[in-house]
């Protein structure tokens, strides 16, 4: 077994069962693209055993911080089993949930998301790539899923060396891509696995969603604008809460599409009128403000964003992009009008996007009260060691007046 020993004082993460390890913090040792090296302490002492990336400023992500514990197929069953079973406990009652979730399953780099009866797995660190086969085996073992999709296609592949990849990896070769319908809150989705965006759909919201639904019902809220709306789970929440005027902003057509799609699908089942829906394809900005021009009011507004700001590196210039969506929608409310602003900005913190919406509505003399802090659905949990895992947040806010 090949090592990597860590320089004097940077064992304290790792004693913190923190699963990353830095290039800068290793002093000796390496291995293979994906191989299971032992880390050690500077005095020689065990620290963990994790896949070495030779390519990725994080260079080992620990699979085991027991010595005794054996990297093999074994392991990733039982982890597997393991994330399965929590997922059991939390009662989710849709049919699209995230089975796997990194480094807080102890699977560092692998993301899973059922859709129905087929799986979206994405492989984005080294380790993961070196067994997936097994990975792969496990899953449909432990699922009894019959189709598995890889969508390992985002850019973070190539900070591991590793090229994108994408196609089908069990139950379906040849097949076409694959689409499939997932219940969400009684709504009825259609994901595109093959070509929506991460592994099909973002279900990360599903909770949000629900609860827009309610408020929009409880707040009365009848006209919604829904910002980067893509396929318009939050449209669909609108229209069935009750909204009566709803208007899906989006810079993709083929999305803006399917949410027009999505809209007239569940019309029927929850009594309201699909000519209540438009999409917009167009800049958000530039939106919000003609908007203004136009002297348009809402009574709520979803603003929730691509990711400004990659790493801590961006905050700075996510923190400016933020700060003027937020303050054109707080101008945009009208007086009791409910906004939802999130961010999925690894490096944005929950308390510096507080700050921000907080100077936005300062810089729109517009006040509101806090009505809930969002985050992702439990499917996609944060750990107490790893809390970069926590990369959503949001802010419900009920404007004064």
């Amino acid at each position: 077994m090949k090592t990597v020993r860590l320089r004097e004082g940077k064992e304290r993460s790792l004693q913190r069962r923190h699963p990353w390890v830095f290039q800068g913090s290793i002093t000796k040792g390496g291995g293979d693209t994906g191989e299971t090296v032992r880390v050690e302490a500077a005095d020689g002492s065990f620290l963990g055993w994790g896949a070495f990336s030779p390519r990725s400023q994080i260079r080992v992500r620990i699979w085991s911080f027991d010595e005794h514990e054996r990297v093999d197929e074994a392991l990733f069953q039982r982890r597997i089993a393991a994330a399965l079973r929590y997922r059991q406990r939390l009662a989710i009652g849709s049919n699209g949930q995230r089975l796997i979730h990194g480094e807080a399953d102890g699977l560092p780099g692998l993301i899973v998301d059922r859709y129905d009866d087929t799986l979206s797995v994405q492989c984005l660190a080294a380790g993961i790539e070196r067994w997936k086969p097994a990975i792969v085996a496990a899953l449909v073992a432990e699922t009894g899923c019959t189709r598995v999709y890889e969508r390992s296609d985002s850019s973070v592949r190539q900070l591991e060396g590793l090229a994108l990849k994408t196609g089908w990896l069990h139950g379906a070769e040849g097949e076409a891509p694959a689409e499939r319908a997932i219940d969400e809150h009684g709504w009825q989705l259609q994901v595109d696995i093959a070509h929506g965006h991460k592994t099909g759909y973002y279900l990360d919201q599903r909770d949000n969603r629900g609860r827009f639904a309610a408020w929009v019902r409880q707040f009365g809220a009848k006209r919604v604008l829904n910002c980067y709306s893509y396929t318009g789970g939050f449209s669909v929440a609108a229209l069935a809460g009750g909204a009566t005027d709803v208007t899906s902003v989006d810079s993709s057509g083929p999305a803006l599409a399917r949410a027009q799609a999505h809209v007239e699908r569940n019309a029927a089942a929850f009594g309201y009128d699909p000519a209540a829906h438009r999409v917009l394809d167009a800049d958000v900005n530039g939106t919000l403000r003609q908007l203004l021009k136009d002297g348009r009011r809402f009574d709520a507004i979803v603003l929730d964003p691509p990711k400004f700001a990659p790493s801590a590196a961006h905050a700075e210039r996510a923190a400016r992009a933020y700060k003027d969506i937020n303050r054109l929608a707080f101008k945009l409310l009208a007086p009791g009008g409910l906004l939802l602003s999130f961010s999925c900005s690894g490096g944005v913190g929950a308390d510096l996007f507080h700050k921000i919406v907080a100077g936005a509505g300062i810089d729109a003399q517009v006040d509101g009260h806090l009505l809930a802090r969002l985050e992702a659905a439990p499917d996609h949990p944060t750990t107490v060691a790893f809390p970069e895992g926590e990369y959503l947040k949001g802010l419900a806010i009920v404007v004064k007046g």
